[in-house]
């Protein structure tokens, strides 16, 4: 199985929804992951644009955990969000990309394989815009828009989202940083992860290594 297989297994595609997210007949795909003809460059930025990275990200398999990723966005508004149940946009991004890095901090792995890039406005993942508007779409989360913040909070449905793609452990982790933020304000935590030695010594654009956190003080993980 070729990197098109490990991809749709990862995130429980079928061979079908390949198909139909590079614009090719599911047998075509089929001789795509079996490697019996080569991917296009059309095709593969498809699939990027699918998955809300780079096609170089791909074909080196740096490939994120999609529902995964949701889950811990969703559990993030559900333990993050203040007592009116919403939180901006630019703290929830905060709250998961903490997540990430503190759980590499502490077990040598991130939790979902989301590559974070310095972005002007923190670290973030360019899948995170995509997850927001396809759980907006699915209307498992419902966005405001007050001022110059974007509100977020999770709808009935969202509501009864269960995460099945996280380990108790996990869940107690995505649990704990968020309510060591859940009061603060969105500033403060900008302000935090701004300061983090990964988002300092990275150039802009540049995808921010994991390991770099590890050399953080403990104190400033999360």
């Amino acid at each position: 199985m070729n990197f098109l297989g490990n991809i749709r297994t990862k995130n429980n595609w079928t061979q079908a929804e390949m198909a139909s997210f590079i614009g090719v007949s599911r047998p075509t795909y089929i001789s795509l992951e079996r490697g019996d003809i080569s991917i296009t460059i059309d095709q593969l930025n498809k699939l990027a644009d699918k998955m809300g990275c780079d096609s170089q990200d791909i074909l080196q398999e740096n490939i994120i955990n999609e529902q995964k990723y949701k889950d811990v966005l969703l559990e993030s508004i559900r333990y993050g969000a203040d007592t009116d149940g919403k939180i901006t946009k630019t703290k929830l991004a905060k709250l998961i990309y903490l997540n990430d890095f503190g759980w590499y901090y502490n077990h040598l792995e991130s939790m979902t394989g989301a590559r974070y890039r310095r972005l002007a406005q923190g670290p973030v993942p360019n899948f995170y815009f995509s997850a927001i508007d396809d759980l907006f779409e699915k209307g498992i989360i419902n966005i405001e828009i007050k001022e110059s913040a974007q509100l977020i909070t999770l709808t009935e449905a969202g509501n009864q989202v269960k995460s099945g793609n996280l380990k108790k452990e996990e869940s107690e982790f995505i649990k704990k940083i968020a309510k060591k933020w859940q009061k603060k304000r969105t500033n403060e935590i900008v302000a935090f992860t701004h300061e983090q030695l990964p988002y300092k010594i990275c150039s802009p654009g540049e995808v921010i290594p994991y390991e770099l956190i590890t050399q953080q003080e403990p104190e400033y993980v999360y």
